[in-house]
This record gives structure tokens, sequence and C-alpha cells, in this order.
């Protein structure tokens, strides 16, 4: 008997807030999304076009913003460029330091002396 009780009270409540929603011009059971949807007022359609100069306004604030909470006072230097007479001299000085690598492993390697041969040490082990 209860639920049969609150079978009518949920009946009567669904009338009520389809009443409402007649009253506000709201179809279905979906609640509306936002105050002009309940009103009836028209939305902009659309995206807002900004200036160059406000677009710039906004950057530059959003950047002292955020160098405000990293704590940093000023923004950072820019990267410094090699110039191409500094590649050339680093390029140079590397080649040199592997040719002297170079000859300095050829001549332990002469030093040591040839490798036996798999004959040579077979020959040499009976």
């Amino acid at each position: 008997m209860a639920l049969v009780g609150y079978e009518r009270e949920k009946a009567k409540i669904e009338e009520t807030i389809a009443e409402i929603r007649a009253q506000l011009g709201i179809r279905g059971p979906g609640r509306p999304k936002s105050v002009a949807a309940i009103t009836g007022e028209a939305t902009a359609v659309g995206k807002r076009t900004l200036s160059a100069s406000a677009r710039k306004r906004i950057a530059e604030a959003q950047r002292k913003r955020w160098a405000a909470i990293k704590g940093k006072s000023e923004p950072a230097k820019p990267k410094r460029k090699l110039s191409a007479a500094g590649r050339r001299a680093i390029i140079e000085a590397t080649k040199k330091r592997w040719a002297a690598f170079h000859k300095a492993k050829a001549k332990k390697a002469v030093a040591k002396g040839p490798k036996k041969s798999a004959e040579q040490s077979v020959a040499a082990a009976s």
C-alpha cells in the first residue's frame, strides 16, 4: 500500500513539473543550461575577434602573472648564438684531437707487434 501512495505522489510531482516547464517554454525532461534558456534571450553565435594589440596586451599580462607565480623577476635571457668562425674553430680543434687519438692508437698497435694467426698459435701450443 505504501508503494501505491508513493507512486501517486510521484505522479502529482511530475504533473507539477510539466506545468512549470510549459509556463517557462521548456520542452522535454532536460534542464535549461543557462538563464538565457529560461528567459528566452538570444545568445551570441561565433567567436569574438580581438585586435592584435589586445592579444599582445593579454599575452604580456599572462606572462607577467606566470613570472610572479614562478618567482622570476625578469624574463629569461635569449640564448647565445655561435658565430661561423667559432664553429669552424671548434671543428678544427675536434679534428686535431681525433687525429692525435688515432695516431696514438696506431703507435700502440705497432709497439705490440702483429697479432698471431690461428696457425701460429696452434704451432706455438704444440
